[in-house]
């Protein structure tokens, strides 16, 4: 089917009560993953791909793959552009078939965000592209952190209404304790719940929680078992996105789990079978274990079922 908007998708995830994962693909083995779990689980997902991925793999090789997976696919999938901050790029992603953008000016000054997320809205709105904007900045909640630095960088539930207002994005990414990458917390997992509620309460569109992977002790042992180095990696618990979707949480970005889950297999095979060389037997464990997590991802975050 034809790729929809993320406004399509999380407009029905917000009415329903589940989240629609976004999950980061680099190349073809990880796309076909998601869209085979998807399949699998009857769910809907976002292809969210990173300006990195563009550079990496080609923007017309990554929308050519992305249109050829939505064609063939019975589940609605979207194709969205993560962590978006070259208007260079955006336009780009505009222009050549993304069906969602993200501008993110969560490191600029409130008014500096607002402008230029008022000018991305303008550029995507011309050829029915879906914004999403960022507000805050994602950094886990350590247990000593003062008021003071922890009201610098959560959402302000107020900042946020007026953000909304001003801009008429279509979703918006909050920072409420989460934070990028496998080491998100050194202590315990401390996300604002009431802070969310709160902005929920005040905001009618979308939101977004980045930086959600639950990085799984069974992924990590194995990955570490077989050579990787990754002492004191910790994510969120999956009680945690339970909460978070039931306060309002309607998409859920996914990367480091994908990560993890890859790099895991590949490793066993390479250890195990030091005498292959095909590549196909080395990535296709890794392209199942992508498959079974996010399975897993889309049964946690309530979109099994959903696709519509």
């Amino acid at each position: 089917m034809p790729l929809r908007t993320n406004h399509e998708l999380l407009t029905l995830a917000k009415r329903g009560g589940y989240a629609v994962g976004a999950f980061n693909t680099n190349n073809l083995e990880i796309l076909q993953a998601i869209v085979s779990a998807g399949e699998a689980e009857k769910s809907p997902a976002i292809i969210a791909v990173s300006e990195g991925a563009i550079q990496y793999a080609g923007l017309p090789f990554i929308v050519s793959m992305v249109r050829t997976a939505s064609d063939q696919s019975s589940i609605p999938l979207s194709l969205h552009l993560d962590h978006g901050k070259d208007l260079d790029i955006i336009g780009s992603c505009v222009e050549n078939g993304f069906t969602s953008i993200m501008i993110d000016g969560s490191h600029l000054k409130f008014q500096e965000n607002m402008a230029i997320t008022q000018k991305v809205v303008q550029i995507a709105r011309k050829k029915g592209v879906s914004v999403e904007a960022e507000l805050g900045r994602l950094k886990g909640i350590e247990e000593k952190v003062s008021v003071s630095e922890r009201e610098a960088f959560l959402t302000d539930p107020q900042a946020a209404e007026e953000f909304v207002k001003k801009t008429e994005v279509d979703a918006l990414a909050i920072a409420i304790g989460t934070s990028h990458g496998a080491y998100k917390f050194k202590g315990e997992v401390n996300l604002d719940f009431e802070r969310l509620k709160e902005i929920a309460q005040r905001i009618d569109i979308p939101l977004v929680l980045h930086g959600a992977s639950g990085v799984p002790q069974s992924v990590l042992e194995k990955a570490e078992r077989f050579g990787a180095k990754l002492p004191g990696a910790k994510g969120i618990p999956d009680d945690a996105i339970r909460m978070a979707v039931s306060l309002g949480i309607s998409k859920i970005n996914i990367d480091t789990d994908l990560r993890l889950s890859f790099i895991g297999a590949i490793r066993e095979v390479l250890t195990n079978k030091p005498e292959e060389f095909d590549p196909r037997k080395i990535l296709g464990p890794g392209r199942e274990a992508i498959r079974q997590t996010v399975q897993a991802k889309m049964r946690l975050f309530g979109s099994s079922g959903k696709a519509a």
